[in-house]
């Protein structure tokens, strides 16, 4: 960490004793604070001598359901089948409660040439909920339309809650980890009709990532002791 960065931690944990400093591999500061203290945070993060945090650049929402734990089974789609994102010794996580839905803020101050982010778990997975902060970042307004239509998580205060991306009459909320890879249904307009219909999906099951199309012997041990000089 910079000396810079490590000023700013202090002027936050000055301003906002409560917030827990988390580490960051990009280099900047991450905080995880709780739902109670969300929109009090936010306040001060964006008034406070030292912060002015004026801006939210993103806000995302995350679904940590098999955090850890589970592969990308890759086998169909590479010769040697990687296998990735499992952790070691990584713990079931606890979807019941406040493990499985989180919502991540980005926020810059364009006065001080600072960045910061906040990441807020929420307290119930069947019903998660967070404060809306349109109030203190305008910004937020579609930011949040989009956490509640792919990722299901309400945002109370909120002034226009609807879906932004999937369309009318769409069930579900395709970013959660659970929700059918091929759907359930589709949608397509219908000539006779004259209108757009729903009907049972026509998606070919298929490989999600991406495919070798040529042999490479950095990743293939029975053709780099073969491999020839490159041309």
């Amino acid at each position: 960490m910079s000396e810079r960065t490590e000023a700013l931690a202090a002027t936050v944990t000055a301003q906002l004793p409560a917030l827990a400093r988390v580490p960051s591999l990009a280099g900047e500061l991450s905080y995880v604070l709780t739902p109670e203290t969300l929109l009090e945070a936010c306040r001060t993060l964006r008034d406070a001598p030292g912060l002015k945090f004026e801006m939210l650049i993103d806000l995302a929402g995350i679904d940590y359901l098999q955090y850890g734990i589970d592969d990308w089974q890759t086998k169909s789609a590479t010769r040697s089948g990687f296998s990735r994102a499992r952790l070691r010794g990584a713990a079931q996580p606890d979807t019941s409660g406040a493990d499985r839905f989180a919502v991540v803020y980005h926020l810059l101050s364009v006065s001080l040439n600072q960045r910061l982010r906040l990441k807020v778990h929420c307290a119930d997975s069947e019903e998660p909920v967070l404060d809306s902060v349109v109030g203190i970042w305008a910004s937020a307004n579609w930011f949040e339309r989009e956490a509640f239509d792919l990722f299901g998580i309400l945002f109370r205060g909120h002034p226009d809650l609807r879906r932004i991306l999937t369309d009318y009459g769409f069930i579900g909320h395709p970013f959660r980890k659970d929700f059918p890879l091929i759907g359930n249904v589709e949608v397509r307009y219908d000539e006779e009709k004259q209108r757009v219909i729903y009907q049972p999906v026509s998606i070919t099951p298929r490989v999600l990532v991406p495919k070798v199309i040529r042999h490479d012997h950095r990743y293939d041990p029975a053709l780099k002791d073969n491999a020839g000089p490159r041309a």
